[in-house]
């Protein structure tokens, strides 16, 4: 399943909120840095959907096309 994925690094809270069917947005407390806040999404959403994760597009975007396998 391939969910489409608004970023927002560097926030004062981490939250994950499904805004419709296959479109989520994600709060994280990580910056953009190194790498930080793409490790700390697949952290969370393999914890909220209970499955492997992967980012298919948009690694350097705060868009993203993720796949949950």
């Amino acid at each position: 399943m391939k969910v489409k994925i608004k970023l927002h690094p560097n926030s004062s809270k981490e939250e994950t909120k499904k805004i419709s069917d296959g479109d989520y947005e994600v709060w994280l407390k990580e910056n953009a840095v190194d790498n930080k806040a793409n490790l700390k999404l697949i952290k969370i959403l393999k914890k909220y959907f209970g499955r492997e994760v992967k980012i298919k597009s948009g690694f350097t975007s705060r868009n993203k096309i993720v796949e949950v396998v």
